[in-house]
């Protein structure tokens, strides 16, 4: 029996670090004074040369095996990922973060419903009762009432309901694609397409390359390796192991990590409905988790009892045709 690789022993730890990871990309948005798209464009520009050196050591002859549907999936997924950026960029610089955050966190319910009805997949009733859960909570911690989203302009909620749904096709279409190939591979691939749209939006709108400050540079620099490296490419390497509603489910718990980074970095306490919020979300995950383990042994029970039932009739009339 071939021994389990470190990512497939503890993807589901290693996706919740990633999660903690990614939930300093509003922060690092809010204090970059470049526009959106460069933010974008220099994020990927000073990430690819990281993952270039082992899909080319290993991966770039994998390119011509990959299924036209597979590959087409990739390149969705690099524009969703572009459209994903662009609008969160643009979002957390026109709207407050507790509006953005919480509209942001609705990519489940993308993932969910492109699951359900694009990919005909089966999903436990209680998986998604997690879901709901995880998500009420990330609304609290947010700030989910009249007056925090009142604060925030409508432009960027808007701008935050797209960020959602980009976030949700982005993470379906890469589960689909990971199927058949691997994950060095798929994550130089999505990164690539999504660097080469950000190459046309930055031509296209006319938006300078340089000329911004030292600050937006170093800025820039941690947002790649923490949120791009860190949360990003790991994202996608784990969707190899498990399903992009899991990965988009928990990603949804960003809420909880950005409050208690603002607590540690910012010296900002969270009250009592936000640790309440985050209490919420912490029991949602864990219930999806537990509940979406057992459905996956469930349909794996099920599964062998088809094959194991069409191998028995399989027997069965070749000894009648004897």
């Amino acid at each position: 029996m071939q021994q389990k690789s470190f990512l497939e022993r503890y993807v589901k730890v290693i996706v919740v670090f990633a999660v903690i990871a990614g939930s300093a990309s509003g922060i690092f948005g809010s204090v970059i004074k470049a526009p959106p798209m460069a933010i974008g464009f220099w994020r990927l520009s000073f990430g690819l040369p990281f993952f270039a050196v082992p899909f080319f050591k290993s991966g770039i002859n994998e390119v011509k095996t990959i299924p036209p549907k597979s590959m087409l999936f990739t390149i969705m997924a690099g524009v969703f990922l572009f459209l994903h950026f662009f609008c969160w960029f643009s979002a957390v610089k026109l709207t407050n973060i507790a509006s953005a955050s919480v509209l942001a966190a609705l990519h489940p319910l993308v993932v969910v419903f492109t699951t359900i009805f694009v990919f005909k997949r089966h999903v436990g009733r209680r998986a998604l009762m997690g879901i709901f859960c995880a998500l009420a909570g990330a609304s609290m911690v947010a700030g989910f009432d009249y007056k925090e989203l009142a604060a925030g302009d409508f432009k960027g909620d808007v701008l935050s309901i797209a960020t959602a749904i980009f976030m949700g096709l982005y993470f379906a279409m890469g589960h689909e694609a990971r199927k058949n190939i691997s994950g060095t591979t798929y994550v130089f691939l999505c990164f690539l397409f999504c660097w080469i749209c950000f190459v046309i939006g930055m031509i296209s709108t006319g938006t300078q390359f340089a000329g911004y400050s030292s600050s937006d540079w170093i800025y820039i620099l941690w947002l790649t390796i923490i949120c791009q490296i860190g949360a990003h490419a790991v994202f996608n390497l784990c969707m190899g192991h498990v399903s992009s509603l899991y990965v988009s489910t928990w990603e949804s718990g960003e809420a909880v990590s950005a409050t208690m980074l603002a607590y540690i970095l910012l010296g900002q306490v969270p009250k009592q409905w936000q640790i309440l919020g985050m209490i919420t979300v912490v029991i949602g995950l864990l219930y999806y988790n537990y509940y979406s383990k057992l459905d996956e042994s469930q349909d794996r029970d099920h599964l062998n009892k088809e094959l194991n039932f069409e191998s028995n009739n399989g027997k069965d009339s070749e000894e009648g045709g004897c």
